[in-house]
């Protein structure tokens, strides 16, 4: 068995230095004493503890609209994921069971993976001038929270239905006959063997589209509302007038909550696999 040469190894370990470094160095900067400049002052927690209370916080305000946001961005990530599982899932099952022509499914398979491919920034303006013209038949589609959500379920299904589709490839279609060998009936099979089988990649499927949501910026930022700006908005705008160690220690906990959730959804996939 050849060796590589070291010289792979040690890009290997820059690459990811190239990767990550950026990211410690703020999380470094969110245990600084001092609020404003790049000189260390000393170690301390209270950037991480006046994110929770806002009497700790040199900027109480600030402490608010995060902690507002921080809800939105919950009830925005936890509601388009729940929409978005269930549609993934339902759109996962017709594409892989359905008995489509060749051609057919192709042509539909290159539209899953459509939104994938994407530009952010083209599905969000699609999605404003898609809004302009259905807000004059219903509020719903007025800028904010519901809209915000609707964007989010767009490009969360694609992620959803391509995970749950390949659990579905590695079941083959042996349990359908199976089930019709043995008299069930088609709900029954799908309530009682489908589902639970698919159950590792559906949660996988969710996890992503919660992890996506979580992040999400350019949607967000086409279609939020005066009243429902999300965490990464109000980094955004932090950053834009000076950032602070409050923001560092902010965008620390959503790195870290990413990572975990990243992980999780990686080792169910693998689990299902």
């Amino acid at each position: 068995m050849s060796r590589l040469h070291p010289a792979v190894g040690v890009t290997a370990v820059l690459t990811l230095g190239f990767l990550y470094l950026p990211m410690l160095a703020v999380a470094i900067f969110s245990l600084n004493q001092t609020r404003y400049g790049m000189s260390w002052g000393g170690f301390t927690w209270k950037w991480y503890q006046s994110l929770f209370n806002p009497a700790l916080s040199p900027d109480p305000k600030l402490t608010e609209t995060i902690q507002a946001a921080f809800v939105t961005t919950m009830v925005l990530a936890v509601v388009s994921t729940v929409i978005a599982t269930v549609l993934g899932t339902l759109l996962a099952i017709a594409l892989e069971r359905y008995p489509w022509t060749r051609r057919a499914r192709v042509f539909l398979d290159n539209l899953l993976y459509l939104p994938v491919v994407t530009p952010d920034i083209i599905l969000a303006a699609a999605l404003v001038v898609a809004f302009s013209v259905l807000r004059q038949v219903s509020s719903l589609f007025e800028l904010g929270l519901p809209a915000m959500i609707i964007g989010h379920v767009t490009f969360q299904i694609a992620f959803v239905a391509l995970v749950v589709q390949s659990r579905l490839k590695s079941l083959g279609a042996d349990l359908d006959e199976a089930a019709r060998d043995l008299y069930a009936s088609y709900g029954y099979f799908v309530r009682r063997v489908l589902l639970p089988l698919l159950a590792p990649g559906i949660v996988a499927g969710a996890m992503l589209a919660f992890t996506l949501s979580l992040d999400d910026f350019v949607i967000s930022f086409f279609t939020a509302g005066p009243d429902s700006q999300t965490l990464p908005l109000i980094i955004y705008g932090s950053v834009r007038r000076g950032v602070t160690p409050q923001i560092h220690a902010l965008s620390t906990l959503i790195f870290l909550a990413t990572v975990i959730l990243v992980l999780l959804s990686e080792r169910l996939t693998r689990r299902s696999a």
